[in-house]
């Protein structure tokens, strides 16, 4: 009887001890996916962007020097955009202040880059972005220097009616790139489809992934 006692202890401490390494050692599903973005998609291979000279809503010139040494979040568009546009960059400034609380060795700031160089002067640039945030980079540049950029983001954009109509459109892609503080494209945000809404990506899918993001880079 006491031997059968003490064989149950034995079974049960290794039991629970099993559990223990079990957990330790191999932590469960959760646990591993903790520590990945839910949202965000890295690319398989960081890209490096082109040389490129854009003019800031400033006057300034904006380079890919320029992005060195910060987290840069980069949304396409055009300050004539209907929807898309003014809903993303409504949702960056409404979380702005989150992201600059992220630990980071770096600041993590927002670039609005127009496709639209025709109609956004750097004047309109400034206007635009000043409506949403003063902190915001809002830049443009000639189709030459913008079209071989935006394609190293993995992004699209296109002119599908004639520039002489004063309300032309713009398609454009929706996702926000994530370019690090190396100045190399690391990965995006897409956009969410849901029915009867705007199809631009959530703010808070951002602010999720963006710690994440930080923790991971090397």
């Amino acid at each position: 009887m006491k031997q059968n006692t003490l064989i149950g202890i034995v079974l049960a401490a290794a039991f629970t001890g099993g559990i223990w390494a079990a957990i330790t050692i191999s932590p469960p599903d959760n646990a591993i996916s903790a520590s990945e973005p839910e949202h965000f998609q890295f690319y398989p291979v960081a890209r490096t962007l082109p040389d490129f000279q854009l003019t800031q809503a400033n006057g300034e010139n904006l380079n890919a020097q320029s992005l060195q040494n910060q987290w840069t979040l980069v949304f396409l568009g055009y300050t004539y955009c209907p929807d898309i546009c003014p809903a993303t960059m409504a949702g960056f400034n409404r979380i702005y202040p989150q992201l600059q609380n992220i630990e980071s060795e770096y600041p993590i700031r927002v670039l609005f880059l127009s496709v639209d160089p025709q109609r956004d002067t750097p004047e309109r640039l400034s206007s635009y972005k000043s409506y949403f945030n003063d902190e915001f980079i809002a830049a443009t540049g000639s189709h030459e220097e913008i079209f071989p950029l935006v394609r190293s983001f993995g992004l699209v954009y296109s002119l599908s009616e004639s520039t002489e109509q004063t309300d032309y459109l713009v398609d454009h892609s929706a996702s926000v790139i994530v370019v690090s503080p190396k100045a190399q494209v690391v990965g995006r945000f897409k956009p969410r489809a849901e029915v009867g809404q705007i199809s631009i990506v959530s703010p808070d899918h951002i602010v999720a992934d963006m710690p994440i993001v930080v923790s991971n880079y090397r």
